[in-house]
């Protein structure tokens, strides 16, 4: 799947941080603020998903199903407070958005060896529930997260945004990752529907770039998605991304 260039005009949107992306290959191995790879929660965490793993790949492989599945999506979890992307943080939580379980893979790959960044790219997601749309008002997401992981000689992205509940309710096979090639999110559903379009690329950054990432939010869409004191205000019950136990079912 490649990635396209959006219609979307860039005038006035805040620069990306050209600091966050060093040449050093070995950068991408190192503990930052946000990808605290020494943490002992971000180690534990990664020692317990990747128990009998004898490669990169397959260690690859098993952390991203690891935060795929144990950590359900939530896109209504949006939050201004810094401590709540730090993986550390992220490894005990039950739900979050995509940036937050793109941190914490990025982060346990670094825990286990394999270098690791996050990636953005601008995405349209025809398959948001009614609730969603109407709230933000389109189906385009900007600054959608992702991971990059270095195996076998190169850079492999991998998304583990959705979990395999949810995929269920909107009729969309699972995504799954072999740690030897990319794992974006599906460009159509069972159907053969529109389900992802990715529009464009915003980069890869060897830690999350937090204060970026929260001014195109706001550039995007003004308070919807941020309070003025930091927390999401997009809140209430949806049950197309509720947990099970939640749904009545």
């Amino acid at each position: 799947m490649t990635v396209s260039e959006s219609p979307l005009s860039t005038i006035g949107e805040p620069a990306p941080p050209a600091h966050l992306q060093p040449e050093d290959l070995d950068a991408y191995l190192q503990p930052t603020e946000f990808l605290d790879a020494d943490h002992p929660a971000v180690v534990a965490y990664a020692e317990r998903a990747t128990v009998g793993a004898t490669g990169d790949a397959e260690r690859a492989s098993l952390l991203f199903r690891a935060v795929r599945d144990g950590i359900r999506y939530d896109p209504y979890s949006v939050s201004g407070n810094p401590a709540d992307y730090r993986a550390s943080h992220i490894a005990g939580v039950g739900a979050a958005y995509c940036v937050p379980k793109a941190v914490l893979l990025g982060a346990s790959a670094r825990a286990v060896g394999i270098p690791a960044r996050v990636g953005f790219a601008d995405v349209r997601n025809h398959l948001q529930s009614d609730r969603l749309r109407a709230q933000m008002g389109t189906d385009l997401f900007v600054c959608h997260g992702f991971t990059e992981l270095y195996v076998g000689g190169r850079w492999l992205k991998a998304t583990p945004t959705f979990n395999v509940e949810l995929c269920e309710r909107f009729g969309v096979a699972p995504l799954d990752f072999d740690g030897t090639t990319d794992a974006l999110l599906h460009e159509h559903d069972a159907r053969g529907g529109r389900h992802m379009e990715y529009v464009r690329s915003r980069g890869a950054f060897v830690d999350l770039p937090l204060d970026w990432l929260l001014a195109m939010l706001r550039h995007y869409y003004g308070d919807m998605l941020l309070s003025p004191g930091g927390g999401s205000v997009v809140q209430g019950t949806d049950s197309m991304f509720a947990p099970e136990s939640a749904r009545g079912v």
